[in-house]
């Protein structure tokens, strides 16, 4: 089958799943969930042979793994139907509340809804499908091919942004502190420059009129 696993999510907890394919992609999935925009958006991953792509609208996610066979517009139509007939399954109050796979009972749909888009998927929803994502601009392919090429696991990606962002606050840190040190630094050489001057100054001043300059007074 070229689609693989597909969930339903309220952010990051999934709330219904169903997969042909094991447990094998479900830490894939729950670190993109972990990742997805307040906003609703529509996003593809690609991965070697594998596609991951989901849908948010409303707070509820609609995600799916598929084959890159499948391509993008039945994977996009199937998540379409998914979300609403989720979201006419369930109430919104019912959704917010619920906890993880609190609402498994609608894996049964989840399951028929994937044969059904692997045997005979709905032409009318695939053509509207195809025009929305014709039509919408923020329908983005991001490639982790390369990582998944290498064995690692996309956490890993995700970890590395997360490192690339550490650093950039340490870097920023250290900038900071290293102007502190450069202005003391300055400040002390200031000083002392000044005090410098100060002392030339009295030396040559008493070497006229002596230590107390009592003689320039007089």
């Amino acid at each position: 089958m070229s689609l693989l696993t597909a969930l339903v999510a309220r952010d990051d907890t999934i709330l219904a799943a169903h997969s042909t394919a094991g447990e094998q992609y479900f830490s894939a999935c729950q670190t993109i969930l972990s990742k997805i925009p307040p906003n609703d958006s529509k996003l593809t991953y690609a991965a070697d042979q594998i596609l991951i792509h989901y849908v948010k609208r409303d707070g509820v996610t609609a995600l799916v793994v598929a084959e890159d066979t499948a391509g993008r517009r039945v994977p996009f139509s199937f998540l379409a139907e998914l979300h609403r007939k989720f979201v006419a399954a369930y109430p919104m109050g019912e959704i917010a509340g619920a906890p993880a796979y609190g609402m498994n009972a609608f894996e049964p749909h989840i399951s028929s809804l994937m044969v059904q888009y692997e045997e005979n998927p709905p032409q009318d929803a695939i053509k509207q499908a195809q025009a929305e994502l014709a039509a919408t601009k923020d329908v983005m392919v991001q490639s982790i091919d390369a990582v998944l090429s290498r064995g690692e696991r996309i956490e890993i990606l995700v970890d590395r942004t997360d490192d690339l962002s550490s650093q950039a606050r340490a870097f920023r840190k250290r900038a900071t502190v290293l102007r502190r040190k450069m202005w003391y630094r300055n400040a002390k050489t200031l000083f002392a420059v000044g005090f410098s001057g100060v002392l030339l100054l009295y030396l040559l001043v008493a070497s006229a009129c002596g230590a107390g300059l009592n003689h320039c007074r007089s």
